[in-house]
């Protein structure tokens, strides 16, 4: 079954486009006048009667061959609740016209089958109908109403292809943070158990060689590092699920400050870590996840910065009322380029790819934390000349 020409059935003007497509392809094919009309009244009284019951019709013309033989055939689909009878004058004047006329339950569609045999001194083959097929396929337009279905269909089908990517593409990232999910969680069991192990071993009271105790030492710094991973992979699982929960208490920032610069400056111990405290202010946060975004920021001026230089975090209370917190470090530097992606999941900067580890999951989860928290993050640097991240948080008493 070769086909030519589809016709969507809605209104009165697709009649006009049925009855003038008919005539089109049966003078194509070199049928007489008489034929050519006799085709397209047939057609045309079908989809009249179509059009009268609904406005779902689906009119196609083309060829079917049979051995050696064409038929020049009209098909017209519709809903399977419409029946016609004899009484549809339409339906009764179209069986009259042509020698081939069937109705028929297809799947869920009723179809109206017309044919009209060819002759064989039309002399139809392989080229020329594949020169017919062309032909219509770039077929100008008839009238504007059709130029205009025309782009509706175009619009509505790449619409329909935008909607199947979209829907593939959600279906593989749940995929993917399902997998992300469950792979985290099988990896943390065994993890925290080696770990386990290692700090008691490095805590026996036997004795052991230098060399195994600096053994001891390498793994648990990977098995922290993995753990750590490990914890980002499942957050990112949770921020992906819309399940990153906090537990949010009022809590001193200076202190908490002055807290995680401590503690990070046993983590950091080649690099010096000052402190540029503004006046004190109360802020409601999830203390955890806190510490978890001065980890990520403080880890990463250290990550990309000389041994002996300094990192400075500052704070002060902004005009309306935020409290700004930065991160200053004097590392290398961020170009213009990357700094428009760095909050960006799996961002990472093709210059550190091969001499800094990373999946670029720490500053995307943090800006996610400092959002949650009701803030914003920012980042200004120039190449060679260090980094600034700021946040905000809003203060509970602004």
């Amino acid at each position: 079954m070769i086909k030519l020409v589809s016709i969507t059935l809605e209104n009165e003007m697709d009649l006009v486009l049925a009855h003038k497509r008919s005539m089109i392809v049966a003078e194509k094919l070199g049928l007489t006048l008489s034929t050519q009309t006799t085709f397209a009244t047939a057609v045309s009284e079908i989809a009249r009667t179509i059009i009268e019951h609904t406005d779902q019709g689906i009119l196609e013309i083309g060829l079917e061959q049979q051995k050696a033989r064409y038929s020049l055939f009209a098909h017209v689909a519709f809903d399977k609740e419409i029946h016609f009878t004899n009484d549809d004058s339409g339906f009764y004047y179209a069986q009259k016209l042509v020698p081939e006329f069937n109705m028929a339950l297809v799947g869920e569609h009723n179809l109206i089958q017309m044919k009209i045999g060819l002759p064989r001194s039309l002399k139809l083959d392989p080229t020329r109908i594949a020169a017919l097929k062309v032909y219509f396929l770039n077929e100008q337009p008839l009238n504007a109403y059709e130029e205009i279905k025309q782009r509706n269909i175009s619009l509505n089908k790449l619409a329909g292809e935008k909607e199947e990517e979209l829907r593939q593409s959600k279906l593989i990232d749940e995929k993917k943070t399902e997998f992300i999910s469950v792979a985290s969680h099988e990896i943390k069991t065994p993890m925290t158990v080696l770990k386990a192990y290692t700090q008691m071993a490095k805590a026996t009271k036997e004795p052991i060689s230098e060399r195994l105790r600096l053994v001891l030492e390498k793994i648990d710094l990977q098995s922290t590092k993995l753990m750590q991973l490990v914890q980002q992979l499942m957050d990112i699982s949770k921020i992906e699920n819309g399940n990153l929960q906090y537990n949010l208490k009022k809590v001193q920032l200076n202190k908490f400050l002055v807290a995680q610069l401590a503690v990070m400056q046993q983590i950091l111990p080649d690099y010096e870590l000052f402190s540029e405290l503004g006046s004190d202010a109360e802020v409601n946060v999830d203390e955890l996840r806190m510490e978890q975004v001065f980890s990520n920021l403080l880890g990463n001026a250290a990550k990309y910065s000389d041994k002996g230089t300094h990192i400075t975090v500052s704070s002060n209370l902004t005009e309306d009322g935020m409290i700004c917190i930065s991160i200053k470090d004097q590392g290398k530097g961020i170009s213009k380029n990357n700094l428009k992606s760095i909050f960006d999941k799996f961002f990472r900067a093709e210059d550190v790819l091969t001499t800094h580890a990373g999946l670029g999951m720490g500053l995307f989860i943090t800006s996610k934390i400092i959002t949650d928290h009701g803030g914003k993050i920012w980042v200004e640097s120039e190449i060679g000349q260090g980094s600034t991240f700021f946040f905000t948080l809003p203060s509970t008493h602004s």
